[in-house]
């Protein structure tokens, strides 16, 4: 399998700072960096940070982790993901979302039935017209005729999904093409990617084994005791080691144990903040060179 890390910006990281972040990143050849989908806050929307760097560059991947769908017509985002393609061919990771992780942002994405039945439709339809020209489609929430968002990709673009209950497994297994978790133990990621796998097989499709991740906070200086407040009171069950690396020593056994459980995408975000000079630096010398 091919291991890959990436940089997640995280909440914190000022739009102002974006092109230099950008240019650093290519220069140093690291994978990709990921955009999260966090309205009230300082972070970059994910489109238009995707466009940013996709623009000053000629290597680097981008991705979200996670954008939210439902709330969201599904050709209009079938639109602005083609016209990213175009612009820079292989290097869009979709990753979309049920709802926003951002306290009080889930008005903002209003949807037109129970939000998992429009998730999945929408799903349906995006990957329809990502795929095809003139596409008509009825749906209990959408109806479009002859849809078409111009050039598209000469090969499919990929669509994966994050989520990490039963329902998001299903769902993945059902209309995704890969997996991007967060908040998981590396057992608990066994098992997801468990769980998709026999959910694609039902469904008559497969999912590459290359297209499982996972998000990963950073504490490089030791997890704050807020953070493991917070994980234990969320998970009162599970180590908070299990979930966040205190250590650049302990994000490479965490790296490792979420290998053996069948993942190899890597997106690590800062916990402390947005990607500062001595993390990239670190990054850098830490986790390219593990890279296949």
């Amino acid at each position: 399998m091919k291991i890959r890390f990436g940089i997640g910006t995280g909440s914190d990281t000022d739009p102002e700072t974006l092109p230099a972040l950008v240019d650093r990143l290519e220069n140093a050849g690291v994978d990709s960096l990921w955009f999260s989908e966090l309205v009230y806050s300082p972070a970059v929307d994910p489109v238009v940070g995707m466009a940013t760097a996709l623009a000053r560059t000629d290597r680097l991947k981008v991705g979200t982790s996670v954008a939210i769908l439902p709330g969201r017509h599904p050709v209009l985002v079938a639109k602005q993901l083609a016209s990213l393609v175009v612009l820079a061919p292989k290097r869009v990771l979709p990753v979309f979302g049920l709802r926003p992780a951002g306290a009080g942002e889930l008005d903002l994405f209003p949807v037109p039935g129970p939000r998992g039945a429009v998730f999945d439709e929408s799903l349906r339809l995006l990957r329809a017209v990502l795929r095809e020209d003139d596409v008509d489609f009825d749906g209990d929430h959408f109806t479009v005729r002859g849809a078409g968002v111009g050039k598209r990709p000469d090969r499919p673009l990929d669509i994966w999904l994050g989520g990490r209950v039963p329902g998001a497994f299903r769902r993945i297994g059902r209309y995704g093409d890969g997996w991007l978790g967060s908040f998981l133990t590396p057992d608990e990621a066994a098992a997801g990617v468990a769980a998709i796998n026999a959910e694609a097989a039902a469904a008559g499709r497969e999912i590459e084994a290359d297209h499982f991740g996972i998000t990963l906070l950073l504490a490089e200086d030791g997890v704050p005791a807020q953070l493991t407040a917070r994980i234990r009171r969320q998970r009162p069950e599970i180590d908070p080691a299990d979930l966040v690396a205190g250590s650049w020593p302990e994000l490479h056994r965490l790296v490792d144990r979420y290998i053996a459980a069948g993942l190899s995408k890597f997106v690590v975000v800062p916990a402390g903040g947005g990607p500062q000079d001595g993390f990239l630096d670190r990054f850098v010398t830490e986790l390219v060179p593990r890279q296949n």
